[in-house]
């Protein structure tokens, strides 16, 4: 995102002192992407970022996976995983639950009711997505507030926490990512800028406006980062000994940010547009869609559904948010539905849909999609909420006792 932003006191020029009203200087912190050679910014902290004063280790949530075999189409009812009142004790980072997973990619889903401890994830970009509920995401660059259908992208290794507003769940489907998550390249110039042709622009997106300066002392700091545990990752709790939200200044490229599905403008045509008009953001080997509310194909025979279509390079997990999915009506899928259509197996609408869709001119859907372009693992979640049925309801009937 080379988008230029700054808030607080920074010097005139960088790698310069830099020093309070007392005279004490301030300590600056590159954070940059690809070592020194891309997206960076300068953040200048009261205290030394890099102290520690003690650690431990943090057992991670469960990160194994289960090959999707036999390969199968799945339905994820989202919204079992976390019934009852069990959601007013979770957080949104030490509760989230692994629901599809590889290499590249990993997708949770959190119900949280409390805030979360401080937390950095040193292995790649996150962007949580707000099925519902508001709160706010406390940074070490400032705070964002945030709602539903909000996209918040957040780099690899800020300290954050997720704090809900306490008037209802804090709904999150958070795709973790094993490298950097940024707009897709051909929406940009080669400076950076949003083209004429892209979805969305700078205008769109919510930066944090201040850093807030937090004194306390001995602060946990919540990290995830490569080790030899499933999908190698492992988990360590640093204590600081002084609150990592100390920060003065800062400006540069690089920082969380916000973008709201209701700002994505569709693209759309007199027939059937591909999936890439849907995208809103790339990762290494995934990508991420979003459909919604929109007018339709409008040539005078354009059947308004997807046509059947075989995913040769990739798996496709559909997440389903708001209003009225009409390619998948017979299919049990419903609001907090994920469903997977893997690598290799032919899908597309249920055959009732492709009539009932003809002659439509709205469709007032709302979902977010990944494409991954290595198969996808079923994380614990993602076994336990699959409803088992799914795979056979373009038949009409079950398997073959």
């Amino acid at each position: 995102m080379a988008h230029y932003q700054r808030a607080g006191e920074i010097p005139a020029k960088r790698h310069t002192q830099h020093r309070d009203a007392a005279g004490s200087l301030y300590y600056e912190e590159l954070m940059g992407e690809e070592g020194f050679s891309s997206d960076s910014s300068l953040l200048y902290h009261r205290h030394v970022p890099s102290a520690v004063v003690d650690a431990r280790i943090w057992q991670l949530p469960d990160q194994s996976t289960a090959a999707n075999h036999p390969l199968l189409p799945r339905h994820l009812k989202l919204h079992d995983l976390f019934e009852g009142q069990e959601w007013k004790s979770a957080d949104a980072v030490r509760d989230r639950r692994l629901v599809l997973g590889n290499a590249d990619v990993r997708i949770n889903y959190v119900v949280a009711g409390t805030s979360s401890p401080l937390y950095r994830n040193a292995t790649g970009d996150e962007c949580a997505y707000i099925e519902a509920g508001s709160g706010t995401v406390e940074t070490v660059f400032g705070d964002l507030d945030v709602a539903s259908g909000d996209y918040v992208i957040i780099p690899r290794a800020t300290t954050h926490r997720w704090v809900p507003s306490g008037d209802g769940p804090l709904r999150l489907y958070v795709i973790e990512a094993n490298s950097h998550i940024a707009p897709p390249k051909r929406y940009l110039s080669r400076y950076g800028q949003f083209l004429e042709h892209a979805p969305y622009c700078e205008r769109d997106l919510r930066t944090p406006e201040a850093p807030r300066t937090v004194d306390e002392r001995d602060v946990e700091i919540y990290l995830k980062h490569r080790g030899d545990g499933p999908a190698g990752l492992a988990g360590s709790v640093h204590v600081t000994p002084h609150h990592p939200f100390d920060v003065v200044g800062w400006d540069g490229c690089l920082y969380p940010y916000v973008f709201n599905i209701a700002d994505f403008e569709p693209i759309t045509g007199r027939i059937h547009q591909p999936p890439p008009v849907h995208q809103v953001f790339e990762g290494n080997n995934f990508v991420i869609c979003n459909f919604v509310p929109r007018k339709v194909d409008y040539h005078p025979l354009a059947v308004p559904v997807p046509y059947y279509h075989s995913n040769v390079d990739s798996d496709e997990v559909m997440f389903y948010v708001g209003g009225d999915y009409e390619a998948r009506k017979g299919s049990g899928i419903n609001v907090g539905s994920v469903s997977l259509h893997p690598g290799g197996y032919p899908h597309g609408p249920q055959p009732a849909a492709i009539e009932a869709s003809l002659g439509a001119e709205r469709f007032e859907e709302l979902a977010v999609m990944v494409d991954t372009f290595r198969p996808l693992g079923l994380g614990e979640a993602g076994q336990v909420c699959d409803d088992g049925v799914y795979a056979w309801t373009w038949a009409g009937r079950g398997p073959r006792s």
